[in-house]
């Protein structure tokens, strides 16, 4: 399933130049390469959360505004970035979460969750539930970008 989604984002942005993979195409400050690079980092993330806890993620609940102002470089393509570059560097993240998923020896083992203001006090989650998250993300992100290409220039990923 998430090979799927992963294969859906990635399609969003086939044949486009890194200026169009930078370009916004709706109010949001959303662009085709920011996604990939987001859901690359959520990915990493959460997938470094499976094996090392909530040391992996930031303490969200103390992060100051210029904290979230620079998470917020993740949904941009960079000047210095190129729309090749953030393809690579997600299969990379792809490889190394599905290398996780097959060795993993209990999807059932569960981490704390970090502390947040949208996740409940003392909450677990399990690797499963963790690869289900990462699932949603991407297809979520996947539908945005979609949306995304179909403003840019028509072309759309399905029908």
């Amino acid at each position: 399933m998430l090979a799927k989604h992963r294969h859906f984002l990635r399609f969003t942005t086939r044949g486009l130049t890194d200026e169009q993979a930078g370009q916004r195409t709706t109010v949001s400050e959303l662009c085709l390469g920011g996604l990939i690079k987001h859901v690359s980092s959520v990915e990493r993330g959460w997938a470094e959360f499976i094996v090392t806890g909530p040391a992996a993620m930031p303490d969200f609940s103390e992060m100051t505004e210029a904290d979230f102002a620079e998470r917020a470089d993740d949904f941009r393509l960079l000047p210095h970035e190129t729309l090749e570059g953030v393809l690579a560097a997600y299969a990379e993240v792809a490889a190394k979460t599905d290398e996780l998923v097959a060795t993993l020896p209990d999807l059932g083992a569960t981490q704390p969750l970090p502390r947040a203001p949208w996740f409940p006090e003392n909450a677990s989650w399990s690797a499963r539930r963790v690869f289900m998250h990462i699932i949603a993300e991407t297809a979520q992100h996947s539908g945005h970008a979609d949306i995304i290409r179909e403003a840019l220039d028509g072309a759309k990923s399905m029908g």
